[in-house]
């Protein structure tokens, strides 16, 4: 029997490179590609409620976590970073941030926001770049700036022409910028499987409180509704942790800028959903806000590419000297 060796050669090296950005372009999108026709399957979920349906989402993303854990033996990771007391608090600020994003997107989705959470994840890469300058201390060049002034008018348009504020949209976009920050510092100390366990874990005694509180009000939906809801709600756990278990696949084989440009893919689809599918309503002060965040994004985007470029110019020429 054979084993898989090591590329040695520089054309292999190559290849091997090659083959795994391809690789991780596929996991990403594919990752987004879930996340965004996420709305529709919450809505198939009817009559099932929010707080009810994360608590099954924690539930069912644990079980399914366990699972993965048993069949790919991961059990000696997860000891460690248990036995980490840094490591294992910041799971915990990790779980407090996904369950504030989970249950804010899913009461939004059941409740005709469906738009609202598009711009919040339209927002999100602006806001991780604004975290970075706040907490980070990293240094913006002009474009990121100008992106960031662009988002700001366009709230303050939607707040002032639409009458509210779309806290739905910045919850959204500040509880997943964070829950970013809290990824990248925890990096490949903690493996995607791990994380997600123990994010869960930490979860569960919020999840038995919501189930027991939904069973003595309006009563548990699963397996009230017919075989056909119980098996979708079941899927449940599936469907929170594949996207998430591809992302993390996906983002360790590529470069920042191809996930950039990637993670468009689930806020477009969300707002076709909301604006075409379910005919919610997009008036003229809420096409001009979302018309500044996309020009943010365009500058954003040109901007990425272009630094990337530049640095990899950099990058050759020093390999070269």
């Amino acid at each position: 029997m054979t084993r898989d060796l090591p590329p040695t050669s520089a054309e292999e090296r190559s290849a091997h490179a090659a083959r795994e950005r391809t690789l991780g372009g596929i996991y990403t999108f594919a990752a987004y590609l879930l996340w965004g026709f996420l709305p529709l399957y919450f809505l198939l979920l009817a009559p099932t409620g929010p707080w009810e349906l994360v608590a099954w989402r924690i539930v069912l993303s644990l079980a399914f976590c366990v699972l993965l854990l048993a069949v790919t033996r991961g059990w000696a990771a997860l000891g460690r970073i248990i036995r980490n007391r840094r490591l294992l608090g910041w799971t915990a600020v990790a779980a407090a941030l996904i369950y504030v994003n989970w249950q804010v997107f899913i009461i939004a989705t059941l409740t005709g926001h469906v738009i609202e959470t598009s711009l919040g994840y339209f927002i999100n890469p602006i806001v991780t770049v604004l975290l970075g300058v706040l907490l980070l201390r990293e240094r913006l060049r002009p474009t990121q700036w100008i992106a960031i002034g662009l988002s700001a008018v366009a709230v303050a348009v939607i707040v002032v022409g639409y009458g509210a504020f779309p806290w739905v949209a910045l919850t959204l976009a500040f509880s997943f910028g964070f829950y970013g920050l809290v990824k990248k510092r925890l990096g490949p100390s903690v493996d995607a499987v791990s994380g997600l366990t123990l994010e869960s874990a930490w979860l569960l005694p919020v999840a038995i409180v919501q189930l027991v509180v939904v069973a003595t009000t309006t009563g548990l939906t699963l397996g009230t509704a017919g075989p056909g809801h119980a098996t979708l709600l079941l899927l449940a756990g599936i469907l929170t942790a594949t996207p998430l278990l591809l992302f993390a696949a996906g983002t360790r084989r590529v470069p920042l800028t191809v996930v950039g440009l990637l993670q468009f893919i689930a806020p477009v689809l969300q707002f076709i959903t909301g604006a075409w599918l379910l005919g919610e309503p997009m008036t003229f002060e809420r096409w001009i806000g979302f018309g500044l965040v996309w020009v943010a994004l365009i500058v954003l985007s040109i901007d990425s590419v272009i630094f990337a470029r530049r640095a990899r110019g950099v990058s050759d020429v020093a390999t070269l000297t």
